[in-house]
């Protein structure tokens, strides 16, 4: 999971993270308001909420890829463990980030 400043750069590291280097089978994602507080100021900003969804053996890249392409100077970078997935849906996610990989 990670926050964008705009839809534009969330696009641009989704397309390269589930097309060009298949860390991910899917990224959601949602329109977001945040209050946070940033260099001693409360700032109250839209962001774009995503959600990256791959398996554990490649959180590792995954996490690299964000980090070296992510506007944020410090971007959030949350793992979510899926205890409970359907064996159909794991499958699928298995084969969209496993298969044929580019590194």
């Amino acid at each position: 999971m990670s926050t964008f400043p705009d839809e534009k750069s969330l696009i641009n590291i989704s397309k390269i993270l589930v097309t060009d280097k298949r860390l991910c089978a899917c990224v959601n994602y949602t329109k977001i308001r945040s209050l946070y507080l940033w260099e001693n100021k409360l700032k109250h900003e839209d962001e774009f909420l995503a959600l990256f969804k791959t398996t554990s053996s490649l959180i590792d890249e995954l996490k690299a890829e964000i980090k070296s392409n992510h506007p944020y100077q410090i971007p959030e970078i949350v793992i979510l463990s899926m205890a409970d997935v359907s064996s159909d849906y794991m499958l699928w996610l298995t084969n969209n980030t496993h298969a044929n990989r580019i590194k």
